[in-house]
């Protein structure tokens, strides 16, 4: 990763060249963004890559307000970002991650899984933390209804829109990072199309109060798995917080699909405006909503198929330990019996030489 020191220099333009001082390349790249804002010729231009834009003011009784619509000026946002989230990652990475390394002495198949959960581990707190706080600020949860009501919701809040430009940049950025991983890339990539494919949908149609909704809870519940991960690395005896999220996990997937059917299939079923129209971005027609509602529930099926193939191999791998602990237990020894001059002690009972016992004689009375 970018920043190390560095024991062997490669030619320039290399692939290993590239691999090793990436990081760095995007920095210089940020750099060059920055210092267009000096200039008055290519300050337009760089702020492009840096505010976000299609900004609208209206006047509202708190006063002027502004708002922010989508375009296709916000892939030169998304770019930029896309390039601060690469040099984050190689931080987290060279200051956090590997020192932990160094100090757990994990093998390379852990130390994969280990920096992976530990890099989503620090998205996730970080996205589930803003998530609830544009949550809690605009009133969605005291409010459920606003979730569904005057859509659509075109115009967003700085902060929302802002919010789904950096996640769109992470998840962007983890498409070039899986070259630089040669195992379970399968798993990884239809992980990060995923979520794609839900902030998309939701920043396009303008679903994007349901959307962070959904996105904080999911947050929250990958952040469970990834920090049992991690204390599981550092010591397999720690299991008890996979329980905690498979409840978790489990619990998320149920409010997620009841939500969906109580904001798309009920709410904006009931809106007065019905129809398609692009230029005021409303999307509350029955095709896309039953489009909408059917990608949501045959994601979340399969998620939940998943889980329980995992939860039963697991349960399966567990049984198996066991009954391997119970073959190699030792069978307890019989204890031997002392035999003296007289006969047999056997439990505290003296026995003759053919095994009876003595019997006292009856002596008769004079």
């Amino acid at each position: 990763m970018a920043f190390r020191r560095r024991n062997k220099s490669y030619p320039f333009f290399s692939q290993e060249f590239l691999i090793q001082n990436h990081a760095d390349i995007v920095f210089s790249l940020v750099i060059f963004i920055l210092i267009g804002l000096m200039f008055e010729a290519t300050a337009k231009t760089a702020i492009l890559f840096i505010q976000p834009q299609y900004n609208v003011s209206t006047l509202s009784p708190e006063g002027e307000v502004t708002f922010y619509h989508y375009g296709w000026r916000d892939c030169a946002t998304i770019l930029f970002y896309f390039f601060i989230t690469i040099i984050l990652h190689a931080v987290v990475q060279e200051y956090v991650l590997d020192k932990v390394n160094r100090r757990l002495h994990l093998s390379k198949s852990k130390n994969t899984k280990f920096n992976e959960s530990g890099q989503l581990c620090v998205f996730h707190l970080v996205s589930s933390v803003w998530s609830l706080y544009i949550l809690v600020t605009e009133g969605y949860l005291l409010h459920p209804s606003s979730l569904w009501e005057n859509y659509p919701h075109v115009h967003l809040r700085f902060q929302v829109k802002f919010f789904y430009l950096t996640q769109l940049a992470y998840w962007l950025h983890a498409l070039p990072e899986l070259y630089f991983q040669k195992e379970e890339i399968p798993r990884q990539l239809q992980h990060v199309c995923l979520y794609l494919l839900h902030i998309v949908a939701a920043y396009l149609l303008n679903l994007s109060r349901v959307g962070l909704v959904l996105l904080f809870l999911q947050y929250v519940s990958e952040l469970g798995f990834h920090i049992a991960r991690l204390f599981y690395f550092t010591d397999e005896n720690h299991q008890k917080m996979f329980d905690l999220w498979a409840a978790s996990f489990v619990f998320t997937r149920m409010v997620t699909l009841t939500l969906m059917f109580l904001a798309v299939g009920f709410g904006l079923a009931r809106a007065e405006n019905q129809g398609l129209d692009l230029e005021m971005g409303n999307f509350n027609t029955v095709l896309i909503r039953m489009a909408v509602l059917l990608l949501v529930c045959l994601i979340q099926s399969w998620l939940l198929w998943k889980f329980i193939r995992f939860q039963l191999r697991r349960w399966r791998e567990f049984r198996h330990k066991q009954d391997a602990r119970k073959k190699a237990a030792p069978k307890p020894a019989l204890r031997p019996l002392k035999r003296d001059s007289l006969g047999h002690h056997e439990n505290g009972v003296l026995k003759g030489e053919n095994g009876a016992s003595p019997r006292l004689k009856k002596i008769k009375a004079p």
